[in-house]
C-alpha cells in the first residue's frame, strides 16, 4: 500500500491554499528559516484532525509532528 497516496487525501487543494495563504502571518526575516512549509504543516494538522491519530503518528511528508503540534 502506498502511504503517500493515502496521506494525500487530507491535503488542501491548490484553490483552497490560494484562499488561505494570504491570511497567514508573514515569516520574520530574523531567526532560523523553517524546515517545513506552512502548507505542509497545515496539511499535517488537517490529517491529525481527520484521523484522530496521535500527533507522533503524523506522516513525515507533513513535516515534524512537534512543529505541527505547536
Amino acid at each position: 500500500m502506498d502511504t503517500l497516496a493515502v496521506a494525500r487525501r487530507f491535503d488542501l487543494t491548490d484553490a483552497q491554499w490560494e484562499r488561505l495563504e494570504p491570511l497567514l502571518p508573514v515569516p520574520s526575516r530574523s531567526g532560523r528559516p523553517s524546515l517545513w512549509s506552512k502548507r505542509q504543516l497545515i496539511d499535517g494538522i488537517r490529517w491529525r484532525v481527520r484521523t484522530g491519530a496521535p500527533w507522533r503518528d503524523m506522516p513525515p511528508e507533513y513535516g515534524s509532528w512537534a512543529a505541527a503540534y505547536g
